[in-house]
């Protein structure tokens, strides 16, 4: 087979891109306004917010001081904004809301994982967990993209929920602003100061390069320096490979990329994760190689689920080696989580073992995830709403 041109390949790209965009309007959420009639400020860009201000008369501005409040102090409440006249708080309250979606079970985990159900306006729910790292005063905030999941990869339990609908910007970032009322961690901090609540990653209920304008979105106002100003740095978004949106998110982003790759040969990830019947391992591995983002300072972290006597052989080590071979990379090894209903098992601890120290001297990090919140299912792999599984109307 011939080799498909560059010009050709960008070609291929942009119409699959499209098709993609296309579709996610299919389970686009519900628009960000209340019964009242009321508006909703999360998740407006700042040339957005601007335009809802112009519109009732105020001066840009006043843009700038609502983006202060809401992303920097994380205030919820007009009548607190004290830069702000009494007589425009009033009129502000009477045509916006400043929301956070409403927590409809919060469970700490006995080694401090923290597990959200957020209830969104329309009733849907989707998880949201905050994981500390014990070693460092910090920790990072794992972020649901989706209500449910489209890719039914067979060893993941959210995977068996069927795709509800895409979150909004609003609500997406909401989940993040949410987390930290829980903390208590407004307002941001100035600088790279740590904070509990010190990374994000998009590893939660979903496909994020699915619903990729909405993630955008969030991410560009988490990372405004005048409001949250999280560095790209700590952002990482997790995908199963959708290879044509993965250039888009480089160039648009330059998030860090991590990789759900789970095993080195099509055969295999094709049963596993679907996927790759549209994006093979090849076109993924090429994407990789593209990704504007990467270096040795950042690398790409490929997330590995170890199955036992599935994809957790000495071979399967070696192949994952030569397929990673010249990437600035480092491989996340995951014991398989267990839920009800699952056939899989984890791999032994020996042959965990026996995999990382293959990888690991080939040249690669190949640190054992340790599991987390497993007893509240708040590990990798377990996370699912029991909220309504109707598809979207518009489905």
């Amino acid at each position: 087979m011939n080799a498909v041109s560059p010009a050709l390949a960008t070609d291929l790209n942009d119409a699959e891109r499209e098709r993609i965009r296309a579709k996610a309007a299919l389970f686009a959420p519900p628009p960000a306004v209340l019964e009242d009639g009321r508006r909703e400020l999360v998740g407006l860009s700042r040339e957005e917010l601007a335009q809802a201000l112009a519109d009732i008369g105020e001066k840009p501005f006043r843009a700038k001081q609502l983006w202060h409040w809401i992303y920097h102090q994380g205030a919820t409440d007009f009548g607190r904004m004290s830069t702000i006249a009494k007589p425009l708080q009033e009129k502000l309250a009477e045509r916006f809301v400043i929301g956070r979606p409403s927590t409809s079970l919060e469970q700490t985990s006995t080694d401090e994982t923290r597990k959200f159900l957020f209830r969104f306006r329309d009733g849907q729910e989707a998880e949201t967990v905050y994981i500390p790292d014990r070693r460092e005063d910090r920790g990072a905030v794992c972020i649901s993209s989706q209500v449910g999941c489209t890719l039914s990869c067979t060893f993941c339990h959210t995977g068996t929920q069927k795709l509800v609908r895409n979150l909004g910007a609003a609500e997406i970032v909401g989940q993040f602003m949410a987390a930290r009322d829980s903390y208590n961690e407004w307002p941001s901090p100035k600088g790279d100061t740590p904070r509990l609540l010190s990374t994000i990653v998009l590893m939660g209920m979903g496909e994020p390069l699915y619903n990729y304008d909405n993630v955008a979105k969030a991410m560009r106002i988490i990372m405004d320096g005048e409001g949250i100003g999280l560095s790209r740095r700590r952002i990482t978004l997790s995908t199963s490979g959708v290879v044509p949106m993965m250039d888009r998110c480089g160039d648009e982003l330059g998030i860090n990329l991590a990789i759900s790759l789970h095993a080195v040969t099509d055969e295999l990830r094709d049963q596993i994760v679907p996927l790759n019947r549209k994006y093979p391992i090849t076109e993924l591995m090429a994407a990789c190689r593209r990704y504007p983002a990467a270096s040795n300072a950042r690398r790409i972290t490929f997330e590995y689920i170890m199955l036992r006597g599935i994809n957790d052989s000495e071979a399967d080590a070696r192949e994952l080696v030569r397929l990673i071979r010249g990437l600035p990379a480092k491989v996340n090894l995951i014991p398989f989580n267990p839920w009800p209903g699952s056939d899989y098992k984890p791999s032994t601890k020996e042959q965990l073992a026996k995999f990382a120290q293959i990888v690991m001297d080939a040249g690669y990090a190949a640190p054992i995830r340790m599991p987390r919140g497993r007893d509240i299912l708040a590990a990798c792999g377990q996370l699912k709403t029991e909220s309504e599984r109707a598809r979207a109307s518009a489905r």
